[in-house]
């Protein structure tokens, strides 16, 4: 693993990625005691945010701390979920190959290396599989493992909304496979909701209930989204590993005979990755870094090839093209991305151009967040498409005023306006036209003419 990584960091030089430079930018203003969608406005998990404060409080803003808890939260998936097909007897023997197998697809693009929500909520995802296994292989009636199921899933929710899709594979799954009986499954949806009720409690107590739950819970797809790469690109780094896991079902269907647990296992995993697939649909970035929410049932797939055909020519040239084309396609597609020039959208270039805002109260509106390399970010609107949203509903005088006491408040030194949204503002509000002049695409704070 840290030899695949390193190639990665070291030899393809990954850049700042403009989520990771957002989510810094969260855990900055989160330790300067600022409130989550109350005073940052972003779309990012309540429970990712408060991770990112964490480590921004402790390390301050480097990126290399979080490139190591990804590190290890990868890893902890790796050794979870290798012990619970060890633990369910998912595969005859007791073996590693699991491991192996999702420490090769972790591989399959850079960013899959990140700090993402996406990273951690599926983590919690693995654990509410294991109490999924526990029920469907040991059959138990208890309901401690029920209500687990229902909370781990809910936790995933609140580390990145997308895996909302938890719930109805939870339920499906339930009725159909696990045989949950009315009590259990009313069980496991109040531990689902718990943690998101805990969430609302919270920001209840900071009068950001309404701002929860619209930037939060309602804004998955209403947006315009973050396109950091196409879905050809997504496709392209997914053909590979689909095409091992559907030799692994195909073989493992032919040449092994399931147990009835076993069979219930798989079809938990078959049905888990249609239900991970649409987790694209409602998700603001489209990013291969969304794609570890399939992994686990990849990895489920395709150990079933290795384990199926167990010697031979056929095991050898399989295994040998796993390993190899797997980390190859994610090094051949990024250096692909950044010799053609295409990274500008998902990556952070600092350039001569970005020095203006070089030490200086900054607010950037538009998608280049390198000028945030060496800047202090001020002002709620972190998240450009949200803020876009706001600033030209001219319609709604709350808004407006609200801008009006933000700007005035902060008073950003430097305002990047890529789109001439803040021009078109400064029309609204000529109280500010006589603090800013314009330069370019810049709008500079005439200190002579601020009004105090």
């Amino acid at each position: 693993m840290l030899v695949l990584s390193s190639i990665y960091l070291f030899v393809l030089e990954v850049p700042l990625l403009q989520p990771e430079m957002t989510w810094m930018l969260i855990g900055e203003n989160m330790s300067e005691g600022k409130i989550m969608y109350k005073d940052i406005l972003d779309d990012t998990g309540p429970f990712s945010a408060w991770v990112y404060w964490i480590l921004v409080f402790v390390f301050g803003k480097n990126i290399w701390i979080f490139k190591l808890f990804a590190g290890a939260i990868l890893f902890l998936q790796m050794v979870y979920l290798n012990s619970l097909f060890i633990s369910y007897k998912s595969f005859e023997e007791i073996t590693y190959i699991p491991a192996f197998v999702l420490m090769i697809l972790v591989h399959l693009s850079f960013d899959i290396l990140i700090l993402s929500p996406a990273l951690m909520g599926s983590t919690f995802i693995i654990f509410a599989l294991g109490q999924l296994f526990s029920q469907t292989v040991l059959q138990k009636e208890g309901k401690d493992s029920v209500l687990l199921v229902g909370i781990f899933g809910g936790i995933a929710a609140c580390f990145h909304f997308p895996l909302v899709f938890f719930l109805p594979y939870m339920l499906l799954v339930g009725i159909i496979i696990s045989g949950f009986s009315f009590t259990q499954l009313l069980l496991s949806i109040i531990g689902y909701f718990l943690p998101i009720l805990i969430c609302s409690v919270y920001y209840f107590w900071q009068d950001a209930l309404p701002e929860f739950i619209t930037e939060y819970i309602l804004t998955s797809r209403t947006l315009e989204i973050y396109k950091h790469v196409r879905f050809r690109d997504l496709m392209l780094l997914l053909v590979t590993p689909l095409f091992f896991s559907f030799m692994g079902l195909f073989t493992g269907s032919v040449f092994k005979s399931l147990t009835v647990n076993q069979q219930k296992q798989l079809q938990l995993m078959l049905i888990f990755l249609f239900f991970s697939a649409s987790a694209f649909f409602l998700t603001n970035r489209i990013a291969p870094y969304q794609l570890v929410i399939m992994l686990p049932a990849l990895t489920y797939l395709i150990s079933m090839l290795f384990l199926s055909v167990k010697k031979g020519m056929f095991l050898r040239i399989t295994s040998i093209s796993f390993s190899l084309l797997i980390p190859i396609i994610g090094y051949s597609w990024l250096f692909w991305k950044t010799q053609n020039q295409t990274m500008d959208t998902y990556g952070v270039y600092y350039q001569n151009k970005h020095k203006i805002t070089e030490g200086k109260t900054t607010l950037v509106l538009g998608n280049d967040l390198a000028y945030y390399q060496n800047a202090k970010q001020v002002t709620p609107y972190l998240n450009y498409h949200l803020t876009k949203e706001l600033l030209t509903d001219f319609n709604n005088l709350e808004n407006v005023v609200m801008a009006f006491k933000h700007f005035q408040q902060f008073s950003p030194q430097v305002i990047v306006d890529e789109e001439g949204l803040f021009e078109e503002l400064l029309e609204h509000l000529p109280i500010l036209k006589e603090q800013y002049r314009k330069s370019g695409n810049y709008f500079l704070l005439d200190t002579n003419n601020t009004k105090e």
